[in-house]
C-alpha cells in the first residue's frame, strides 16, 4: 500500500523563488477563519447535533463530484443507495467506492478526499480496495466520539460564518433551533426561490400557491405573488439571511411594465405559456428580484449556464440534482443589460455573477465586473471548482477587473468534510497565483500579503455583507 503524497508544498510553483514567497503568503493565511457563504449543507446537521451515520453516508452519499464519477465509469446509483434516506449497506458501498478510487486522480475530488481522510482521520495509505475495511472501521470509529459531531467540526474547522441554501418555502425551523440553542456560532440560510420563479420546476403552480398561503396573500395575483416573496425574504433575514441565489438556465433579465408582468405572470401560472414565454418570465423575475435586493439589501448571486438534469432517466428515477449538470455557453453583455439598465449604478445592490462559460471571463464578466459598481465575480463554480480552473480564471479576471471586483472563494459543497480542504485548495492557488506576480516583479511583495488576506476572509465578508 503507498502513502499518500500531501506534501505541504502542494499546488505551490515550481520555481524555487515563486515557491518560496508562496510559503509565506499560505502562512500567512491558511489559518485565517473560513467563511462560506454559499453551500448546500444541512441545518439540520447543527440543530440535532447527532453522529454522522457511517463513512458513506458521509463521503459518498450526498456528495455527486463523487457518485458522478463512478456513475460515468458504469456504476450503478442502486448499488450506491444514491437518493435513499438511510444507506442500509453502507460497507458494500464503501467498498464499492474505493474499488473505485482510482477514477479521482488528478482531480479536484482526489485532493479533498486525501485532505480529511488525512487530516481528519490521520489515515496515511492511499485509499483502495484493499484497506477499504480499514478506513471504514477509522472512520466510523471516529464518527461515534464527540470530537466528530458536527458542532464540534464546524469549530474544530474554524468556521465563522456558514450558509445553507433554502427554499422560499423551507420552514428554517432547523435555522431556528440552532439559534434557541445558544450555540456560539453563525449559520445562515440563503434565499433560493428557483421553485417558485420557474415555471418548469415542477409542480410549479401548486408551489406559488403554497408560498401564497404561507405569508398571507394570494399570490394567484402578480402583485401578491410579489408581496409573498417579499414577506418570505423578510423571513429569512430574520434568520440572518443576507443573499439570494438564482440557479436560473441563462443570464437573461427583462424590465417589463407592470401590466405586461402581470399578463406574463398569469400565463405562466395557468399552464399555457410557451418555452419563449417562461424564459421571459424568468428574465422578469432577475429584475424584480434586483429591485428586492435594492429595498432589503439581500446579495444576489447569478448562477447561469448549467443544463440541469440532463439525463432524464437519472432525474425520472432519482430526481433532482444527482450529478447531471452539463454546461452551455451564456451571454451575459446582452443579456444583463435591461436589468443592469435598471439598477446597474445603484449603490445599494450587490450582484455576483458565476460562469460555467468560461470563454466569457475575459471577454463579458471581468469588463462587466471591472465598470459597473454592483456588479462582482464568484468564483471559479462546480467544473471549474478545480486548481486548474482557480489559476485560469485569476489570470483572465485579474486583468480588467482586478482582485477588488472579485468575492474570494466559496466552496458550494454538500459534502461538510470538504469544507477546509476547498478553501485550503483556492488560499493555495490564490497565493501561488500572487507568489509569481511577486517574481515577475509585477506586484511588491507587501501588496501580495494585503491582497493574499483579502482573498481569503476580507473581500467575501464585504460583498456578503457578513
Amino acid at each position: 500500500m503507498n502513502a499518500m503524497l500531501i506534501d505541504d508544498d502542494r499546488l505551490f510553483p515550481a520555481d524555487s523563488r515563486a515557491r518560496s514567497v508562496a510559503r509565506a503568503l499560505y502562512a500567512h493565511v491558511s489559518n485565517l477563519p473560513i467563511v462560506s457563504p454559499h453551500g448546500h449543507t444541512q441545518a439540520a446537521w447543527f440543530a440535532k447535533n447527532e453522529p454522522f451515520p457511517d463513512p458513506a453516508t458521509l463521503f459518498v452519499q450526498p456528495d455527486h463530484y463523487v457518485f458522478r464519477m463512478l456513475y460515468s465509469q458504469g456504476v450503478s446509483m442502486d448499488d450506491l443507495e444514491i437518493g435513499q434516506l438511510v444507506v442500509k449497506q453502507p460497507r458494500k458501498v464503501w467498498q464499492i467506492f474505493a474499488s473505485h478510487y482510482y477514477l479521482f486522480r488528478g482531480t479536484p475530488t482526489r485532493i479533498w478526499l486525501d485532505y480529511a481522510f488525512q487530516e481528519l482521520f490521520g489515515l496515511a495509505e492511499r485509499l483502495s480496495e484493499k484497506n477499504a475495511d480499514h478506513y471504514y472501521d477509522i472512520i466510523s470509529e471516529r464518527l461515534n466520539t464527540p470530537d466528530f459531531l458536527p458542532r464540534a467540526l464546524y469549530e474544530r474547522f474554524n468556521i465563522e460564518v456558514l450558509a445553507t441554501t433554502d427554499s422560499p418555502l423551507d420552514s428554517l425551523e432547523n435555522h431556528q433551533a440552532i439559534r434557541d440553542s445558544n450555540w456560539n456560532a453563525r449559520i445562515v440560510p440563503a434565499f433560493r426561490p428557483d421553485s417558485v420563479v420557474d415555471p418548469d420546476f415542477p409542480g410549479f403552480a401548486g408551489l406559488v400557491a403554497t408560498l401564497g398561503e404561507q405569508n398571507g396573500e394570494d399570490s394567484s395575483t402578480w402583485s401578491g405573488y410579489l408581496n409573498s416573496l417579499e414577506k418570505a425574504r423578510a423571513r429569512f433575514r430574520s434568520l440572518g439571511c443576507t443573499s439570494t441565489d438564482h440557479g436560473h438556465p441563462s443570464a437573461q433579465t427583462a424590465d417589463l411594465s407592470n401590466s405586461e408582468a402581470a399578463g406574463l405572470f398569469s400565463s405562466v401560472l395557468t399552464g399555457r405559456a410557451n418555452a419563449a414565454q417562461k424564459e421571459l418570465f424568468r428574465a422578469q423575475m432577475l429584475t424584480e428580484m434586483a429591485r428586492m435586493s435594492v429595498e432589503d439589501g439581500l446579495v444576489m448571486q447569478i448562477h447561469p449556464g448549467s443544463v440541469r438534469n440532463h439525463n432524464r432517466t437519472v432525474f425520472e428515477r432519482y430526481g433532482r440534482d444527482m450529478g447531471c449538470d452539463i454546461p452551455r455557453a451564456i451571454n451575459y453583455v446582452d443579456a444583463l443589460r435591461p436589468l443592469l439598465d435598471r439598477f446597474g449604478n445603484e449603490p445599494k445592490l450587490t450582484i455576483i455573477l458565476f460562469m460555467l462559460d468560461e470563454s466569457t471571463i475575459s471577454r463579458e464578466l471581468a469588463p462587466l465586473a471591472g465598470h459597473y459598481p454592483c456588479l462582482r465575480l464568484g468564483p471559479p463554480w462546480w467544473f471549474h471548482d478545480s486548481p486548474e480552473g482557480m489559476m485560469r480564471f485569476r489570470e483572465q479576471a485579474t486583468e480588467t477587473a482586478g482582485f477588488y471586483n472579485t468575492v474570494g472563494f466559496n466552496d458550494d459543497t454538500r459534502a461538510f468534510l470538504s469544507i477546509p480542504a476547498r478553501h485550503d485548495v483556492a488560499r493555495r492557488v490564490d497565493c501561488a497565483f500572487l507568489a509569481r506576480l511577486v517574481a515577475e516583479q509585477r506586484l511588491d511583495e507587501d501588496e501580495a500579503f494585503e491582497v493574499a488576506h483579502e482573498l481569503a476572509y476580507g473581500l467575501v465578508k464585504k460583498a456578503y455583507r457578513l
